[in-house]
């Protein structure tokens, strides 16, 4: 079974850069695509962006394209994250899926998460 662990989190100020980073384990299949979301207070969980392993192919929301992005090594998947503002405020979570079909952009798409990593910006 994929298990996934995100770490990278942190309190920063608005404008500077922040690197997530989702560790994964376990049988990966060559449709397996790693997508990021977010989840702010009070708010349901938001699509950030994607990668299918096999390809390297990228699917970004239009809130972060140009901002983040989204890379892979070996076995851990980063998103990189600069000019981060206020509204980037949110806990961020990694999440895998191998189902073949479907959005990425749909949490209920994904069959494994990671736990999470807290992700602060302030003025």
């Amino acid at each position: 079974q994929v298990q996934l662990v995100e770490s990278g989190g942190g309190s920063v100020q608005a404008g500077v850069s922040l690197t997530l980073s989702c560790a994964t384990s376990g049988p990966i299949v060559g449709n397996y695509v790693t997508g990021w979301f977010r989840q702010a207070p009070g708010k349901e969980r938001e699509f950030v962006g994607a990668t299918m392993w096999e390809y390297g192919t990228t699917l970004y929301a239009d809130s972060v394209k140009g901002r983040f992005t989204i890379s892979r090594d070996k076995n851990t998947v980063y998103l990189e994250m600069i000019s981060l503002k206020l509204d980037d405020t949110a806990v961020y979570y990694c999440a895998g899926r191998t189902r073949i079909g479907g959005s990425w952009k749909s949490p209920n798409q994904y069959s494994t998460w990671g736990q999470g990593t807290q992700v602060t910006v302030s003025s």
